[in-house]
C-alpha cells in the first residue's frame, strides 16, 4: 500500500511539474483567460436565472387561472423577462468563447514556436537519435490536444464549477429532501470518471507514439521515393504501413471502448437520480409540500446540473489526451541542446579565417575517429583533405562550424577556441556544402540566396551595395547555363529536396548558395561528386578567385579536385599520415601517390572504353 501511494505521490508530482511549465505560456494572455472566467461566472448566473424564473411563471399564471386575473400582459411580462435574461446570457457566452478560444490559439502558436526553436537549436545527433516523422507528430498532433486544455477544458470546467456554486444553494432552499437525494448516484460518477480517466490517459499515450511511427515511415517513404521504386519495394512498404496502420487503428478501437463508455455510464448514474427525484418530487407536488412551479425549476436545475457533469466527463478526457501529450512536448523542450554558446562565449573582433587543430581527437560513442591531429591553416590558403572512406575527413570539417563539438581548446579560429565565439558569429563566418546536398522546396533563387535573406535581387543593376549577386554566384558555381534553359530562370521550382534537378546541379545550386555569402571560411564537403570532369573544371576555375581571399577547406575523393590546393592532408584511420603539396605528396610515393596512379589508370580505362 505504501509502495501504491509513493508511485501515485511521484506521478502526480511529474504532472503537477509539467502543468507548472505549461503554465508559463498563460501569463501573457492572463487578462484573456481571467475576464474569460469572469464572463462566464456572470453567462452562467444568468443563463441558471432562466429555469428560476420559468419556475416563478408558472406558480405565478397558476395562481391567476384560478383567480381569474390571467392576461396577455402578464404572460408577455414573463416571457420577454426570460427571453430578454437568456439573450443576456448568450452574450457573456459568447465572449468567454471569444477570449478562451483565442487564447488557445495564441498559446497553441507560441508553444508551436518554442518547439521549433528547439528543435532547430538541437544539434545533428538529436537528429540521428529522433525520426523526423515523430517530431511531426509531435508539433502537430500533441499540440493540438494540449491546445484542448487552454480553450475547451478551462471552458467546461469552470461552467460545471459555478453550476455547483450556484445552482446547489437554490435546490436546497428548492427542497432539502430533494438535493440529498439527488446526490446519492454521486460517488458512482466519481468513480466512473477516476477509473475512465486513468485508463484513456495511458492508451492515448500509446496512440500517440503509434501516430509518431506512422508519420515516420510516410516521411520516409515519400522522401525515399525513388529509392523505393528503383527497388520494386511499393508493394511491400505498403504493407508495412498498413501493419503500422492497422496497429494505430487498434490502439484507437481500445481507446474508444472507454472513451465511449464514459459518457453512457455518466448518463445512466444520473439518470438513477433523475429518477429517484422523479419518483420522490412528484408525489411531494400533490400533497403540496412543494409547488408546482419550484418543482419544475428543481427539474430544469437537474436538468442543467446532468449536462454540466457530461461536460465534466469530456473534461477528464481532454485533460489525460492533453497532459499525456503534453508529456511529449515537454521531454523535446526539456531537451538542452548539447553545442550552443558557452559561458565563455561572446562577440569577437570579425573573423579572418585562420584554423587551428591543436591536439585533436574526437570520437563517436566512445569510438576515436580523429586521432592526434596537429595542423595550422593559414589565412587565406586552401587546404585539401583526401584518404579512404571513413578515415575522418567529413568529420574533421564538420567540427569547425560546431556542427559536431570538438573537446575544449582542440580548435581555434584566429587563436580564439570556437567555444569562445557565439555560434551566431561563427557559422556566419562560414559558408558550408555537406555532402548530402539539401534543397528547399522553392525556387532556384530562394535556395542560393538563402543564407543571405537580404538578397533577393537577381538583378545586378539593383545591387550596388557591393554584395554579390545571385546570378554571380550561380556563374562561379557553374550553374548560370543550365538556369538560362530553365522554363522559369531563376524563378524555376526544384520540387522536394531539389528533386527536379540531377545530382550535379544540385551540388552546384549548394555551392552557389555557400560562395553567395562570401564568407571568410569556405568548406566544400566532396560538393563535386556528381559533376563530371569539364564542369568540375568550370567550377574550380570559378573558385580560384573566391578562394584567393579566404580559407578554403576542401574534402574530396578527386585528385583533379585539390590538386592545386596550397596544402594536401592524407588520412587514414583518423590520423594525418601524410601532408604537402600535389608534386611534393607524388614525390613522397605514398598513399596519395598510389590514388593518383589509380585514378590515371581509370580515367584511361573509361577512355578506352
Amino acid at each position: 500500500m505504501i509502495r501504491l501511494l509513493t508511485l501515485d505521490s511521484r506521478l502526480l508530482t511529474r504532472k503537477m511539474e509539467e502543468i507548472r511549465k505549461f503554465a508559463r505560456y498563460f501569463k501573457p494572455y492572463k487578462w484573456n483567460v481571467i475576464f474569460g472566467i469572469v464572463f462566464i461566472f456572470f453567462g452562467m448566473l444568468f443563463g441558471l436565472y432562466v429555469p428560476y424564473l420559468i419556475g416563478g411563471a408558472i406558480d405565478d399564471i397558476k395562481i391567476s387561472l384560478y383567480n381569474e386575473s390571467l392576461t396577455v400582459q402578464k404572460i408577455s411580462t414573463h416571457v420577454f423577462l426570460i427571453l430578454g435574461v437568456s439573450l443576456i446570457s448568450a452574450v457573456f457566452l459568447f465572449w468567454q468563447r471569444r477570449l478562451l478560444i483565442n487564447a488557445s490559439r495564441h498559446i497553441e502558436y507560441d508553444m508551436r514556436r518554442d518547439f521549433y526553436k528547439a528543435l532547430i537549436d538541437q544539434p545533428l545527433d538529436f537528429f540521428y537519435n529522433n525520426r523526423v516523422g515523430d517530431l511531426m507528430a509531435r508539433a502537430t498532433n500533441d499540440l493540438g490536444a494540449v491546445r484542448q486544455i487552454v480553450g475547451p477544458m478551462i471552458l467546461y470546467s469552470f461552467q460545471a464549477i459555478f453550476a455547483l456554486v450556484i445552482v446547489l444553494p437554490i435546490m436546497l432552499n428548492v427542497s432539502v429532501k430533494l438535493t440529498l437525494l439527488m446526490l446519492i448516484p454521486m460517488p458512482l460518477v466519481s468513480l466512473t470518471v477516476k477509473y475512465l480517466g486513468e485508463q484513456i490517459h495511458v492508451r492515448f499515450e500509446k496512440i500517440q507514439e503509434y501516430f509518431s511511427g506512422i508519420t515516420a515511415r510516410a516521411q520516409e517513404n515519400l522522401s525515399g521515393v525513388r529509392v523505393v521504386r528503383a527497388y520494386a519495394q511499393e508493394a511491400a512498404e505498403v504493407e508495412k504501413f498498413q501493419e503500422l496502420n492497422r496497429e494505430y487503428a487498434a490502439q484507437n478501437l481500445r481507446l474508444v471502448k472507454f472513451a465511449a463508455a464514459m459518457r453512457p455510464l455518466l448518463f445512466f448514474f444520473i439518470g438513477l437520480g433523475f429518477v429517484i427525484i422523479v419518483a420522490v418530487g412528484v408525489p411531494m407536488a400533490v400533497r403540496g409540500e412543494i409547488t408546482a412551479g419550484n418543482f419544475t425549476a428543481f427539474i430544469l436545475y437537474l436538468q442543467r446540473m446532468i449536462w454540466y457533469l457530461i461536460a465534466l466527463g469530456y473534461v477528464v478526457n481532454l485533460y489525460q489526451r492533453g497532459t499525456a501529450s503534453l508529456k511529449r512536448f515537454n521531454a523535446i523542450l526539456e531537451t538542452v541542446p548539447t553545442i550552443k554558446d558557452d559561458a565563455e562565449a561572446k562577440q569577437q573582433p570579425s573573423i579572418n579565417g585562420k584554423i587551428e587543430f591543436k591536439d585533436l581527437t574526437f570520437a563517436y560513442n566512445g569510438k576515436p575517429v580523429l586521432k592526434d591531429i596537429d595542423l595550422t591553416i593559414e589565412q587565406g590558403t586552401t587546404v585539401a583533405f583526401v584518404g579512404k572512406t571513413g578515415s575522418g575527413k567529413s568529420t574533421l570539417v564538420t567540427l569547425v562550424p560546431r556542427l559536431l563539438e570538438a573537446p575544449e581548446g582542440t580548435v581555434l579560429i584566429d587563436g580564439i577556441p570556437i567555444r569562445h565565439y557565439r555560434l551566431e558569429q561563427l557559422r556566419q563566418a562560414i559558408g558550408f556544402v555537406p555532402q548530402e546536398t539539401f534543397l528547399f522546396s522553392d525556387s532556384i533563387a530562394e535556395n542560393i540566396a538563402f543564407g543571405v535573406p537580404s538578397s533577393k535581387s537577381q538583378d545586378p543593376s539593383q545591387n550596388g551595395n557591393g554584395q554579390m549577386t545571385i546570378e554571380k554566384a550561380a556563374e562561379i558555381a557553374g550553374l548560370a547555363d543550365d538556369i538560362e534553359d530553365f522554363e522559369y530562370k531563376y524563378e524555376q521550382r526544384v520540387g522536394e529536396r531539389g528533386i527536379t534537378l540531377s545530382g550535379g546541379q544540385k551540388q552546384r545550386t549548394a555551392i552557389a548558395r555557400a560562395v553567395m555569402r562570401e564568407p571568410r571560411i569556405l568548406i566544400l564537403d566532396d560538393s563535386l561528386s556528381a559533376v563530371d570532369t569539364y564542369t568540375e573544371e568550370k567550377i574550380l576555375h570559378g573558385l580560384r578567385d573566391v578562394r584567393s581571399d579566404r580559407t578554403t577547406l576542401i574534402v574530396s575523393h578527386r585528385i583533379s579536385t585539390i590538386r592545386d590546393a596550397d596544402l594536401i592532408c592524407v588520412l587514414s584511420d583518423g590520423q594525418i599520415i601524410e601532408r604537402g603539396t600535389h608534386d611534393e605528396l607524388l614525390k613522397f610515393g605514398g598513399e596519395y601517390a598510389d590514388l593518383y596512379e589509380r585514378q590515371l589508370l581509370e580515367e584511361e580505362l573509361e577512355a578506352t572504353t
